[in-house]
């Protein structure tokens, strides 16, 4: 390698190079990048992260009526079928705000009142913090309390 191609290759004629001062910054679109786009969330997302929060509280045995729980059972006993984790869930959600309906199967012996305000403060909690919607009212339907002597409502198998 001759000494002209060595100094061609590390050198670059004057017109090229760029002082900071002189090189202008690209900008890319305007404002906060959390602004340029709209966030839906499907009411179902809502409802899922709600029942979840709304069986973490002790005294909830169940959610959802007797008949959506039958079918539950039924449905989860097929091979390839899931839980259902937003039965006895019910949610409206706006752009900024979503309202909720419960219904939920209390433990005999648990304080209803309580029951009711920890699942209210538990699925507000949850919800706000995983969507960022205001929940705006979170309506509980106590169903039915689950007696110690009862056995679970599910149906019998009749595969062996």
């Amino acid at each position: 390698m001759t000494d002209m191609t060595e100094r061609n290759r590390t050198e670059t004629p004057d017109s090229e190079k760029e002082s900071p001062q002189t090189r202008k910054p690209t900008r890319r679109g305007g404002g906060d990048p959390a602004t340029r786009g709209r966030t839906t969330i499907a009411d179902g997302v809502v409802e899922k992260i709600a029942g979840l929060a709304a069986r973490d509280v002790l005294g909830v045995h169940a959610m959802g009526s007797g008949l959506s729980r039958t079918f539950g059972a039924v449905r989860d006993r097929v091979p390839g079928g899931s839980k259902s984790v937003s039965r006895g869930v019910k949610a409206e959600v706006g752009e900024l705000q979503t309202a909720l309906d419960l219904e939920i199967v209390v433990d005999y012996g648990v304080s209803i009142a309580d029951v009711a305000r920890a699942v209210r403060e538990n699925v507000i909690a949850a919800v706000e913090r995983m969507t960022g919607l205001e929940v705006v009212e979170v309506n509980i339907a106590v169903s039915d309390v689950k007696l110690p002597d009862e056995e679970d409502e599910e149906p019998e198998s009749r595969l062996q």
